[in-house]
């Protein structure tokens, strides 16, 4: 085939192929497709299977949309779809309702699922990984991170994921209850989960201080509550014997500084100690 001569199969491929050089000479490489960022993430979708109660279906909703999910999918509801007792109980979480898919069976249910999790409490003869609700939230996150489709499968609320609905999962997940009793209620199951995919999504603070729209007290502030606490102190006496009074002194402030203590804290310091002040002038001591 001459240089100035194109097939059609080069066409067809040409966009496969890239020209690679290396030192004079040049030759043609496949080159594989850049994969798309990921622009939108798809929360996963929590998969009730066969529930039995609308009540624990309202209750469910409400605890996915408690933390950001509303992705909720029903397979075979015994007592049919829509349910007014589901809507009754959502209190408020009724669009995760009005959204969720009506299926036939779990295959339909996760025919869009890359990655499937499903929950029970009960040993099963599968070979299969098992996870904490942890652990499925971290993957999960992984996953949806790349485009991926992740559903959890809950099973009905007598007696759970039956062998054959668990075979189609790729992963258990069981929470570490009291064996003795480790029976969880749908809504339970799905609130611990959602708090978990939250927990994962979200930068929380493990500890904050609520300020009840005051401010911390300035070093300054807090100087002169100390300077307000040693007079009268003083003037009662407290710092005795004279020997002491310096690291006595030292231990009042070395307190205050300690305490993180509010404007508004400070101000009612400053409150008490002036009407002490004054009761005593009043009684004439």
């Amino acid at each position: 085939m001459g240089l100035g001569v194109i097939s059609a199969d080069f066409r067809r491929r040409r966009g496969q192929l890239g020209l690679v050089r290396r030192g004079r000479g040049a030759y043609l490489a496949r080159v594989r497709p850049r994969r798309k960022p990921v622009t939108e993430i798809i929360p996963p979708c929590f998969i009730l299977v066969r529930p039995q109660m609308g009540e624990n279906i309202g209750a469910a909703a409400r605890a996915m949309l408690n933390f950001g999910l509303e992705r909720m999918r029903i397979v075979d509801p015994r007592d049919g779809w829509p349910n007014p007792k589901a809507v009754a109980m959502a209190s408020g979480a009724g669009r995760v309702l009005d959204r969720a898919g009506l299926f036939q069976d779990i295959p339909a249910a996760i025919a869009d699922c890359d990655f499937v999790f499903a929950t029970t409490a009960r040993s099963r003869e599968l070979v299969k990984p098992v996870v904490t609700p942890e652990r499925a939230m971290e993957m999960t996150r992984a996953m949806v991170a790349e485009g991926r489709r992740v559903g959890f499968l809950f099973g009905p609320e007598r007696a759970g994921l039956e062998n054959e609905d668990v075979a189609p999962a790729n992963a258990i997940v069981t929470v570490p209850v009291n064996p003795e009793f480790p029976s969880l209620n749908l809504a339970q199951c799905a609130l611990l989960l959602g708090y978990e995919w939250r927990r994962q999504t979200e930068t929380v603070a493990p500890e904050v201080m609520g300020l009840a729209r005051t401010d911390f007290a300035t070093r300054l502030e807090v100087e002169r509550l100390s300077d307000h606490f040693e007079e009268r102190l003083e003037a009662a006496g407290f710092f005795y014997p004279p020997e002491k009074a310096p690291h006595m002194k030292l231990n009042l402030r070395n307190m205050f500084a300690r305490l993180g203590l509010t404007r508004a804290e400070v101000q009612t310091f400053h409150g008490m100690l002036r009407q002490i002040a004054f009761k005593l002038r009043q009684m004439g001591e």
